[in-house]
């Protein structure tokens, strides 16, 4: 393309209420303004509705960002309405639809029929659409009104990629209509091409293995656009549910979205899968990403958030030349439904859509039947405020329910008799998810929605066998949650932003402390930083010092033995056990046999001391009400960045 419209000045010539976009406005004879919306990761968020807290939210909801994309559709006619993936998990509506009322043939899922309601042109798969199972992600497209694409994802590989026996169709090419600057209608054939992380493969193996294969997503791009374009194809759109990462390609790669964005043909990159926001100052440094031109690699981006807090927007202004078309200028930007105060409260910006709302109003209902279902009772709060940090009550009872589990299926088996321990990691820690995104489950009755909230995936339980050396650098990769400390350092900021909380595994069963004056020996990422670093001190069994060349097994999960997170001796090599039942569903079981749960740490982990050093932790303001409960030297210090609280502790 000739000329990206700068989109700072654009989004300043656009501050006011506008009838016409510069591009509709100035667009000359044989020139058409083209608008492209995009929803992602709306993990059947539908409401502005939070199942887990029980309460209204008003910075989710498909329903909200549907104001926003009428708002689009009222200025200008040539637009489309694209979702990136993830829209079938992620959320209790979810796992109702799945576990509880299921899908028969000739049933619409209730996102389904809210993406049905809005008038949606396409989708492609995300990752999650693989969690429960390829026979119930069929149903529930079969209910779509609009066309699916993925073109990675094969139920038999051929020579090339284009000889593949896709599981839906690869890509879609739309007959459009456009209106130029002189007010002639255009037909204009819109390529739309899907892609998802190859690593679903090990993140759903149970679903996945034998049943589908995937390919390299950007080997598969470049086979399948030239034939695209053989077939007519004007403007090409990529619907990447892939991050944005590295510049340059490497083979399987997750995060896959910038050098895609750089393949001859691609017109306009639409992306996801990592739940947060493009253009924004996410994305400042990365290679081959300009926020302010909104561009990868010198194409049009956009990543729309997550849950429907945004809707993602490219902006085409394109010119025909004899009978092809071409990007001629562009602008990218991504609209939030809300924004947060300086108080830290929440203000929503658009309302819900009734039609959005009606579409999913009995299964909503539904829903919070569902979660409401009271299993038992806890004679103290469960919260994960502080599970950065110290031990933690809600990660501890995941840990012991699985402990319950595995335990008793090792029994009559060749592992019967080896000391089992339990891997557990807090779901929700605030992070990207905001200064609300805790566990926060009050003493009393404990229902189904406290334990989603304890456990937010639908993970069904696994074993490993490893050794005490890999029990160590198991906790060395959980380790790479914290920046190094200096000897005497003053008000160090602790946690990496890299690192996802979902990853930092706490086992139990052995006893040990971390030294934060030592390097990583792992990146975010799980690679090898430093073979020689070691920050687990004082790692003991049973009291004594733990032998590395002893074997173990560890409860865990399939995402984790599956080679999520890239965890050493958590493969499927190691795996002894798969168990048919998801985490969720154990911790479940768990309470209804013991009736009433003490859930107390029992502080099988800390920080090393380091006399004189100070660090700085973010959590939620909530968090305030339990300090007296934690084990670690702590005390607020004010307000932290994004309406986090701001604690400093003494090691």
């Amino acid at each position: 393309m000739s000329l990206t419209l700068n989109r700072r000045s654009f989004l300043a010539s656009t501050a006011g209420l506008i009838a016409l976009h510069p591009f509709s406005a100035n667009a000359a004879t044989n020139q058409a303004h083209l608008r492209i919306m995009e929803t992602t990761d709306l993990h059947v968020h539908v409401f502005p509705y939070d199942y887990y807290a029980d309460k209204p939210r008003d910075t989710v909801g498909l329903a909200r960002t549907a104001s926003l994309i009428n708002a689009i559709r009222a200025e200008a006619s040539n637009a489309l309405l694209i979702d990136n993936g993830d829209f079938l998990q992620g959320n209790p509506m979810g796992d109702y639809i799945a576990y509880e009322r299921g899908m028969k043939e000739g049933d619409t899922h209730p996102v389904i029929q809210a993406m049905n309601a809005l008038g949606f042109d396409a989708s492609t798969l995300g990752n999650h659409e693989f969690n429960y199972g390829i026979d119930f992600l069929m149903k529930a497209l079969a209910g779509a009104n609009f066309p699916v694409v993925n073109a990675n994802i094969a139920l038999e590989l051929g020579s090339d990629p284009t000889k593949d026996k896709t599981l839906i169709p690869p890509y879609v090419i739309l007959d459009h209509s456009v209106t130029d600057g002189a007010g002639a209608a255009h037909d204009l054939k819109v390529g739309l091409i899907g892609f998802t992380p190859p690593q679903v493969m090990n993140w759903d193996r149970r679903h996945l293995e034998g049943n589908v294969q995937a390919r390299d997503i950007i080997e598969t791009a470049k086979a399948y656009i030239p034939q695209m374009k053989e077939q007519g194809a004007d403007i090409i759109v990529v619907l990447s549910h892939s991050g944005i990462g590295a510049a340059d390609a490497s083979d399987g790669m997750e995060n896959a979205s910038v050098p895609l964005a750089g393949l001859d043909g691609v017109d306009a990159i639409l992306t996801g899968h990592s739940h947060l926001v493009f253009p924004s100052p996410d994305y400042a440094d990365f290679a081959g990403a300009d926020v302010d031109a909104g561009t990868l690699m010198g194409t049009p981006a956009t990543m729309g958030g997550f849950w429907g807090s945004h809707m993602g927007l490219i902006d085409l202004l394109i010119e025909k030349d004899g009978n092809e078309w071409r990007v001629v200028s562009a602008v990218s930007e991504a609209r939030p439904i809300s924004k947060r105060n300086e108080d830290r409260s929440v203000t929503a910006l658009v309302e819900s859509d009734p039609a959005v709302l009606a579409a999913a109003q009995t299964e909503h209902d539904e829903t919070l039947a569902y979660v409401r279902r009271a299993v038992g009772k806890t004679d103290a709060p469960l919260h994960s405020y502080f599970a950065l940090v110290a031990d933690d009550p809600s990660v501890q009872i995941v840990s012991i329910a699985q402990l319950w589990y595995i335990e008793e299926m090792m029994k009559g088996t060749e592992h019967e008799g080896l000391p089992i321990l339990s891997a557990a990691a807090p779901f929700k820690a605030g992070g990207r998810g905001g200064p609300e995104y805790f566990t926060d489950v009050p003493k009393g009755d404990v229902a189904i929605k406290n334990v989603s909230d304890l456990y937010l995936y639908p993970n069904t339980v696994r074993a490993v066998r490893v050794t005490g050396q890999q029990v160590k650098d198991w906790l060395e990769r959980s380790a790479g949650m914290f920046n190094q400390v200096e000897s005497g350092a003053q008000d160090v900021v602790l946690l990496n932003p890299e690192f996802p909380s979902y990853n930092f595994d706490v086992i139990d069963g052995v006893s040990y402390q971390i030294d934060l004056s030592q390097p990583s020996k792992y990146d975010p990422k799980g690679e090898l930083l430093d073979e020689n670093a070691s920050r687990i001190v004082n790692l003991t069994y049973d009291g004594a010092p733990l032998d590395l060349a002893a074997e173990f097994i560890i409860a865990t999960n399939n995402y984790r033995a599956g080679g999520g997170g890239n965890f050493p001796g958590a493969t499927s090599e190691t795996t002894v056990f798969e168990g048919p039942d998801t985490n969720r569903d154990i911790i479940v079981r768990y309470i209804v046999e013991k009736g009433t749960i003490s859930p107390r740490a029992d502080s099988n982990w800390s920080f090393a001391p380091m006399e004189g050093s100070t660090v700085l932790f973010d959590t939620g303001p909530a968090a305030t009400a339990y300090l007296d409960q934690v084990d670690v030297d702590i005390e607020p210090v004010g307000d932290g960045p994004d309406g986090f609280a701001r604690f400093r502790i003494s090691l």
